[in-house]
């Protein structure tokens, strides 16, 4: 597996806030290792407990992974109990195309100060 560190941004446009759940787009910019942009939604539930929520999302990125261009999907899903949190993030089977086909992997990302990393682990199926 390789591995790569980078940096995003993050837009969330919410489309529906209900108390229960809401519904945000989502707009990235990836840069590093992993450059491009990608597009997708999210799904949330909030409890009235505070720091319990948890989400869903998809989002495709386009874009260019260490040389080699295309598109790939990233499926996440979190939970946060009480202030804990748990996050997964895969690449979602077959969705690459272009010089990513075969590409597979998790990621990681965190919120240093308010800006957002990635940590990208993926290989190639041969």
């Amino acid at each position: 597996m390789q591995r790569i560190i980078g940096e995003f941004t993050v837009e969330l446009t919410p489309q529906q806030d209900e108390k229960a759940m809401g519904r945000m787009l989502l707009s990235k910019a990836y840069s590093g290792d992993l450059s491009g942009n990608s597009f997708g939604q999210m799904l949330s539930v909030r409890t009235d407990e505070p720091g319990s929520a948890g989400y869903v999302a998809m989002e495709t990125v386009t874009g260019s992974l260490a040389g080699k261009n295309g598109t790939f999907s990233l499926q996440h899903s979190g939970i946060m109990s009480r202030g804990e949190q748990q996050l997964t993030i895969v690449v979602v089977p077959d969705s690459a195309t272009g010089e990513l086909t075969g590409l597979y992997g998790n990621m990681q990302i965190q919120n240093v100060d308010g800006k957002h990393f990635y940590d990208f682990e993926y290989a190639f199926a041969k």
